[in-house]
């Protein structure tokens, strides 16, 4: 097939490495991939120079933008895409416009549950041809807004298996260089620092469970507006040396490595779990809260465990779980192929392509003339 992928958002978020992975699974399946992104943004970064993926400077400033429109339109005549793609909130309508005026069939992604403004919460999983929540959770928000089932399909975000791998010599360097010793065990998180994320109950379970393994350690990687509270705490903590903050990266799939076990124990709701996936395809497995989307990126009880949010002893006890090496090591080997199987970039593209020829051979099937459109 032949996409245009347009993802204009400067900002580095979660929804950004969705689409850079997707860019990088459909051009790996050896489909024709053309990317308008923001110029100098996280997208434009990541794809340059990437392996079948054509990258083009451009932005939707608002849904008026009139240069934006006309590249698109550029683009698409002399490309012609059989889909146009989006990721992000603030071009679904321009996408929209652009797909009907231009009879090109529009694959929309959602990260966030709802609510859109209400009239785009309505409309826009019914103009497009394919609307995907990442996650069955996400889906079922939609369900209850009252949008019908046969429009949102759930398409869980791809990961970059080659990016995500475990590392030996890796992870004898960044431990040295971190003073830990080669035989301890790291409980990891990687994540905004906010109370929402749970960071108050896994330091307080992790300071409770060091108490209990003298070889436990915590990593944690990420800044936010809690995180100087957390930093204050673990420093109070008798335990202060075995807390190492290393604050915002962005290469943290170099750091899973390091990682024995991976928290994500968030109190507020999660749409998915990237870093979930991520870690478990570094063979590294993970807590997870038991809410929202998390309970879908992982095998429970098999390449990790879900957990009562806020509940800093069953957290506790999860983690000195773990330190076992007869309970975590069979998990770290189930973790990887886990992951392949329902998260690797060869697994979502084809379910992916396998979805839109889905839509044109309804469309055939209807009679519907000159595109896919209802």
């Amino acid at each position: 097939m032949n996409f245009l992928l347009v993802g204009t958002n400067p900002e580095n978020t979660g929804a950004a490495t969705h689409f850079v992975a997707l860019a990088q699974a459909l051009a790996a399946a050896r489909h024709r991939v053309h990317v308008i992104a923001h110029p100098g943004g996280p997208i434009a970064r990541e794809l340059a120079g990437a392996p079948g993926v054509r990258v083009y400077a451009g932005q939707f400033r608002n849904v008026l933008d009139v240069r934006a429109y006309v590249l698109v339109v550029t683009l698409a005549r002399h490309f012609r895409p059989d889909w146009l793609i989006g990721n992000f909130g603030k071009e679904y309508w321009p996408l929209l416009a652009l797909g009907r005026a231009l009879r090109i069939p529009v694959a929309l992604f959602r990260h966030r549950t709802p609510p859109m403004k209400h009239l785009s919460a309505w409309f826009v999983p019914r103009l497009a041809q394919r609307f995907f929540a990442v996650s069955t959770h996400a889906r079922q928000a939609y369900l209850d807004r009252g949008i019908p089932a046969a429009r949102v399909q759930v398409l869980y975000n791809p990961v970059n298996m080659e990016h995500c791998r475990f590392d030996l010599h890796r992870r004898t360097a960044m431990r040295a260089s971190l003073g830990i010793d080669g035989q301890a065990i790291v409980l990891g998180y990687a994540g905004r620092m906010q109370r929402g994320k749970g960071v108050f109950t896994l330091l307080e379970a992790a300071t409770a469970a060091m108490a209990r393994n003298q070889q436990l350690h915590c990593l944690w990687l990420g800044d936010g507006p809690d995180a100087t509270a957390v930093r204050e705490l673990a420093r109070c903590s008798v335990h202060a040396d075995r807390h190492h903050f290393i604050g915002w990266t962005d290469d943290v799939q170099s750091w899973y490595s390091v990682m024995s076990m991976l928290a994500f124990p968030s109190i507020a709701m999660e749409t998915f779990g990237r870093v979930s996936v991520e870690a478990q395809a570094s063979g590294v497995p993970v807590l997870g809260s038991n809410l929202g989307g998390i309970p879908e990126t992982m095998d429970a009880g098999r390449t990790g465990l879900l957990l009562p949010p806020g509940d800093p002893v069953a957290w506790c006890d999860a983690i000195l779980a773990l330190c076992d090496p007869a309970i975590r090591e069979p998990m770290a080997a189930a973790a990887r192929p886990f992951v392949e199987q329902h998260f690797s970039g060869a697994s979502i593209a084809a379910q992916l392509v396998s979805s839109l020829a889905a839509a044109g051979a309804a469309t055939t099937k209807h009679h519907h003339p000159g595109g896919v459109f209802p």
